[in-house]
């Protein structure tokens, strides 16, 4: 199983200029990738900033969103900003995307957070003809560079919806901040959707997880505080299960093996620079 990191951008309050120097930090510790969590109505770096940031200041180490919310954006506008990232990292992207439920996530006018089943099977069609070189805009010229660019995509959630765009237009599944025994039957999920797409081999299946040693208490405060806005419950939930010691995370890494993921991402809810190396001494 790979280790990724995620990059801080998402703590409330990032230090945004600590973003290149955790990139390098983490790719000259031999993770993975580094992931990205995302939302707009919150004191953070959007994912495309944080991701092209990241491509510009490493050369080697995978980027990957785990997840976007893809119906915030105007689909056009966000293949066109996807296939920048992927033309400018050399090829390095992978984005995981997901239909979001924050109502306060839908800020562009025409782009509620209503009817995004639909509004998604459709995006991912304006996806595909614009990364594969088709005209956009009613005129004459592609919207990328070279004829073409493949952006490889991982798809996220609970419903059977979600496994059946992944069988049909993704690489794999992502699962979320839950513990190995919740994502295990996702997984499944995700082999038995592929399996009956009829698609070759198996889904890549990745998840992800939080972690903070610098300072496990503001760490967990603030998994606590980006989760409130899905209900006390599940905040409660993914701050208590912050990974914060050896152990902990030795034991995380180890559940997740254990039920076939192909890559674990691990993300701080801190921005502590240090916690990059201490993290990477730790699993890998």
């Amino acid at each position: 199983m790979k280790i990724g990191i995620g990059l801080p951008n998402q703590v409330r309050d990032v230090r945004a200029t600590v973003i290149p120097a955790w990139a390098r930090t983490a790719e000259e510790a031999g993770f993975s990738s580094l992931g990205t969590v995302g939302r707009i109505a919150y004191p953070g770096i959007i994912d495309t900033v944080a991701l092209a940031a990241s491509a510009g200041a490493t050369s080697t180490i995978g980027l990957v969103s785990t997840v976007m919310l893809a119906p915030v954006w105007p689909a056009p506008l966000l293949a066109k900003e996807l296939a920048s990232l992927q033309a400018v990292s050399g090829g390095r992207l992978t984005v995981g995307i997901g239909v979001g439920g924050r109502s306060d996530d839908f800020v562009v006018e025409g782009h509620g957070p209503k009817g995004l089943g639909k509004r998604m099977n459709a995006a991912l069609e304006d996806y595909k003809a614009l990364w594969s070189g088709q005209p956009v805009g009613g005129g004459d010229n592609p919207g990328v560079p070279g004829g073409s660019i493949d952006v490889p995509m991982l798809f996220g959630g609970f419903a059977p919806a979600a496994m059946e765009r992944m069988a049909k237009w993704g690489i794999g599944y992502i699962g979320g901040s839950v513990p190995a025994p919740v994502i295990a039957p996702l997984f499944d999920n995700a082999r038995a959707a592929w399996k009956q797409a009829g698609r070759e081999g198996q889904p890549r299946l990745a998840v992800i997880a939080y972690y903070s040693i610098t300072d496990p208490d503001k760490g967990r405060a603030n998994a606590y505080d980006y989760y409130s806005v899905a209900g006390e419950d599940f905040a409660k939930s993914v701050a208590g299960n912050v990974a914060t010691t050896d152990a902990q995370l030795r034991e995380l890494v180890k559940s997740f093996e254990e039920i076939g993921a192909d890559e674990l991402i691990i993300h701080p809810v801190t921005d502590e620079l240090d916690d990059v190396a201490r993290l990477a001494d730790i699993v890998l």
